[in-house]
């Protein structure tokens, strides 16, 4: 009976990692076993780092949101919670495109938000 090796498998999965490997440098891109670590550590941090993206965006919307408020005599804080109690419901994203676009469209909107306060717009 002929000797089975584990000939194909064994050169598919190394190849597959080199290829996951494609574009390291040094060692990382060309040896199986550094190559093996170099793609599993990469693997985490982009795990991990679709759930901070997420975290980063919604910082950076606050933070233009934030800047255009003050720019109307506003806080953040106030215009939100002025949003809040007139009970619209825009989510940051667009309020932070509004600011940036639009810089009328975000001036009717911190009116909304004053009404909302109770303050005169």
């Amino acid at each position: 009976m002929a000797r089975a090796v584990d000939g194909t498998r064994r050169k598919d999965r190394r190849e597959a990692i080199l290829k996951q490997a494609k574009g390291y440098w040094g060692r990382r891109s060309k040896l199986h076993r550094t190559a093996k670590d170099a793609v599993a550590k990469g693997l985490t941090y982009a795990y991990r780092d679709r759930k901070v993206r997420k975290r980063d965006f919604r910082r950076l919307w606050i933070t233009r949101i934030s800047a255009a408020c003050r720019n109307e005599g506003m806080s953040y804080s106030r215009f939100i919670n002025g949003l809040n109690k007139a009970e619209v419901s825009i989510n940051r994203k667009v309020i932070s495109n509004l600011a940036i676009e639009d810089p009328q469209a975000f001036q009717e909107l911190v009116a909304v938000a004053k009404k909302g306060l109770g303050e005169k717009a």
